[in-house]
């Protein structure tokens, strides 16, 4: 899998989580908050939303969203929030091992892809047999060191 973005390589540390079975609006909303983010503040901001004291705001996917205080429309997703969590440790480790400083790390690209879905048959009534499917997701982070 290719990364979506080309970046220096003594610079930055990246990772990636193949088949991640969240929802592809929850993470497409959680990557979307953390970019930019310097890594500890993104790291907190992710555990907070795990521990539900801080929401994440929705942009785009808002229908029947409620609003939260101080943020306007948000939600919880603390599935999406912790394989987001999972894949920012793991670039974070990617640094380390690459000797960049931890301080100056800032999460320059965050993304969120649909992966191809599960389909699943579940049993019905007078033998017959429904479909669904399984969504999965691939998520790209990007660490870069800025001065």
């Amino acid at each position: 899998m290719k990364y979506v973005m080309e970046v220096e390589g003594k610079k930055s540390a990246r990772a990636t989580s193949l088949n991640s079975p969240i929802s592809p609006r929850d993470a497409l909303e959680v990557v979307r908050t953390i970019k930019g983010m310097k890594l500890e503040k993104a790291k907190e901001y992710l555990e907070d939303v795990i521990s539900k004291k801080k929401a994440i705001p929705y942009r785009k996917y808002l229908d029947s969203v409620s609003h939260r205080k101080g943020m306007g429309p948000g939600r919880y997703p603390v599935k999406a929030a912790k394989y987001v969590l999972d894949t920012l440790k793991s670039a974070e480790s990617n640094a380390e091992f690459k000797q960049l400083d931890s301080e100056k790390l800032v999460v320059r690209s965050a993304v969120a892809q649909p992966a191809p879905p599960i389909k699943y048959y579940t049993f019905k009534a007078y033998g017959s047999s429904g479909k669904f499917y399984r969504e999965r997701v691939h998520i790209q982070i990007i660490l870069e060191e800025m001065e």
